[in-house]
Formats: C-alpha cells, structure tokens, sequence
C-alpha cells in the first residue's frame, strides 16, 4: 500500500494508517499482492464523502468482473485496517444489505455522516461516485 488514509471509521477513531511510499521502480512493485490486499488498498483509497460499486473496487484492482469477491474481502479484511467498508455500495447505488437490518443502518448512518445522501438506502452516483483521475490511480497503486 502507498498512501497515508485519514478518516473516520466505525468506532469513531480516526485511522492514520501509515503506508509505504511509492516504490521508485515498478521492478521494486511485490508482486506477491494477493488479490483481497489489492482491494482493501483500492477501498482505502475512497474519500470521505465518495462513494464506490463493488465492480468498480474490482476494476480499479485489476479485477474486472470479480464485483462479489470484494464483498467477501471486505468482509474478510482485518479489523485493525480499518476500511471504510461503508463507502462501497452496489452498481445501481444502493446500499446492499437488507432494509431495516442493523447493518444497513449502520452503514447510512456512516455515509450520512460523511455528507452522503441517502434516500431509501439509495445514493446519487452522479454526484457522490469517486472517479479518481488515471494519475491517482497510476501514481497511488502498487500493482
């Protein structure tokens, strides 16, 4: 991972994850990156007040197609990263856990937080979808 992440997660504390910098020679690049360490960079990566689709966190991570295994990353994702796993919803905008669950509540009420609106658990991808710009994501990933 190449970035320093900020921002405020679950349980109110904010992450200040350090990250190495980036590595002067794509030759110096591990490539023993698995595929979930990808996506949990590509989430980190979100910033506060965006939101992104499960198949776009997999584009991003050179997965294309693989919108379901980043569910199951983040699901699996090591407490003590700290991913603003809240930041990623379905490819029509939609929060994906069931209405009224505990987790679809807590999942609002993070976006809300971060100045997302969300309508019936649906969120406007025209005016809070990330889209970095290719230099971000050439300059920031390390696969």
């Amino acid at each position: 991972m190449l970035i320093d992440v900020q921002g405020l997660f679950m349980d109110n504390t904010v992450l200040n994850a350090q990250l190495s910098p980036i590595p002067p020679d794509p030759q110096s690049i591990d490539p023993s990156l698995t595929a979930m360490e990808k996506i949990w960079h590509i989430v980190a990566m979100i910033p506060e007040g965006n939101v992104s689709s499960y198949g776009k966190v997999a584009d991003y991570a050179g997965l294309p197609g693989r919108a379901r295994y980043v569910s199951k990353a983040l699901k699996l994702a090591p407490k003590n990263l700290r991913l603003p796993w809240h930041r990623v919803i379905n490819s029509q905008g939609k929060i994906s856990f069931p209405i009224n669950t505990p987790a679809f509540r807590e999942q609002m009420q993070w976006l809300t937080m971060e100045g997302i609106i969300v309508t019936k658990g649906r969120i406007k991808l025209t005016q809070f979808e990330w889209r970095p710009d290719m230099a971000t994501l050439v300059l920031s990933i390390p696969f």
